[in-house]
């Protein structure tokens, strides 16, 4: 059964796509046909409400959010963000009894997820409506990723809590994409932009060309797979490690991927892309919409110690969140022109993404008992949940909060990296954190326990 809401907005306009919309839209660009991989979704479980209480509430959501009303226009051959004033969306409803409420909130954010968004068409939010005896027990929403990033989508999900409790979210609207496209055409947001960029121009003349830059064999087909670990292990260590050097989890978990991509290419520096959120600034971070850029985090891998490394990577990942705000299309010229001028394309098809909620808890000491840090190694899993014929990257990290432990997901080309060269590498990272939350690691260790890992 479908239900249709009508919402109503303050306003209408039309402007071309802000920084984290391009970036975005190139990526779905790179990837289509099978650029759903970009769809994700959230679960909102509730006290039991009628449909209609829902969807007034849904309705002042997308009046509140102008990316969720917004889709693209072409003008003049580019494509802008056309937002609607008002307009008509419909949710989904599925009834259930209240045993299956959970699974049948999963099955369907997941058929919701599965097709490709209609960019120009279709609204950029996709909603259903999970039932029992009549009264919404769960909303599901799925949102196209030129609408919202991770932590947008988590502000979407506050601000609907808050509607459904209250009937309102305190305070004025937060700022708009609309808004900062206009600021960022502006000449204070292109010397930010310039700023970003000559960063970029200096690394990409000095980076190997690429990360994974010789085929290892032929692809298979589907050619992109997705190796997924969940390892309370890894939890466990990451936190010890955070702790006892005062560095963010992201930090140590960007040391180790470093530190394992340079044993599995041979290079002695490594050059990777991690998703930064941009939202440093305190009017950003209750943005709806793709705010999130590349960073460029150069690592070289000349420390003796994992310790060692960790501190350079404490530096290289604070230079490269420093210039993560820049228009990605003036980004494409720097790149041609490295290229250009090293006589070979230049691009790490190396992407590294931490997806856990922003606001980390501040970082404190955690006590551990070796033996049963190591213990949790037997209890770690590896699925192969994702196939996929088209992705715009060789190698894509993905850090997630699980139920089971920490999930670290390695979606990568499988002529550069086959399906247990993909397994190796995850528990070979895994093996490296633990290790180095129970002793001093040595950098010389690293085929030793790439090998243990792997056996």
């Amino acid at each position: 059964m479908r239900m249709e809401f009508r919402f109503e907005g303050e306003r209408s306009g039309t402007a071309p796509l802000a920084w984290g919309q391009r970036s975005i839209w190139l990526a779905i660009c790179r990837t289509m046909p099978s650029d759903h991989y970009f769809n994700f979704g959230r679960i909102i479980a509730i006290s039991p409400r009628s449909p209609r209480d829902v969807l007034d509430a849904l309705a002042k959501l997308v009046a509140r959010h102008e990316s969720l009303r917004t889709r693209l226009r072409d003008v003049d051959g580019d494509v802008h963000q056309d937002v609607a004033r008002s307009g008509v969306l419909e949710a989904e409803v599925v009834e259930c009894p209240a045993p299956d409420l959970k699974r049948a909130a999963e099955d369907l954010r997941d058929r919701l997820a599965g097709p490709t968004f209609d960019y120009r068409a279709e609204w950029p939010l996709r909603i259903g409506l999970v039932t029992c005896e009549g009264d919404v027990r769960s909303v599901v929403l799925v949102f196209c990723h030129l609408a919202a990033d991770g932590h947008g989508a988590d502000v979407a999900v506050r601000d609907l809590r808050l509607l459904l409790r209250r009937g309102a979210v305190s305070g004025p609207p937060p700022r708009q994409p609309l808004d900062l496209a206009r600021e960022q055409l502006s000449p204070a947001g292109s010397r930010v932009s310039s700023s970003a960029l000559a960063f970029w121009d200096r690394e990409y003349r000095r980076i190997p060309p690429s990360m994974f830059g010789t085929p290892a064999g032929p692809p298979l087909a589907p050619r992109f797979w997705r190796a997924a670990m969940t390892s309370r292990a890894v939890d466990t260590a990451v936190q010890v490690i955070s702790g006892r050097h005062r560095v963010s989890g992201t930090t140590a978990l960007l040391a180790g991927a470093a530190a394992m991509v340079g044993q599995v290419t041979g290079h002695g520096t490594c050059a990777m892309l991690p998703v930064v959120n941009n939202r440093f600034h305190v009017r950003d971070r209750d943005v709806v919409t793709p705010l999130a850029q590349d960073g460029l985090f150069v690592l070289g891998l000349g420390e003796e110690t994992f310790e060692g490394l960790l501190r350079s990577a404490w530096a290289s990942s604070l230079r490269a969140y420093k210039h993560t705000r820049f228009d990605p299309l003036e980004l494409r010229r720097v790149v041609e022109s490295a290229s250009g001028d090293r006589g070979t394309t230049i691009h790490p098809y190396c992407c590294f993404n931490d997806q856990r909620f922003a606001e980390q808890p501040r970082i404190v000491p955690v006590e551990h008992d070796e033996a049963t840090t190591r213990a949790l190694l037997d209890e770690t899993t590896v699925t192969w949940p994702v196939k996929l014929d088209q992705l715009n990257c060789r190698f894509c990290l993905h850090v997630t909060d699980e139920p089971g432990g920490l999930g670290i997901s390695l979606t990568a080309d499988t002529a550069f990296l086959p399906p247990e060269a993909m397994e190796g590498y995850l528990r070979g990272l895994e093996l490296l954190l633990v290790e180095a939350a129970c002793r001093e690691v040595r950098l010389t260790e690293l085929p030793a326990l790439i090998g243990k890992a792997s056996a």
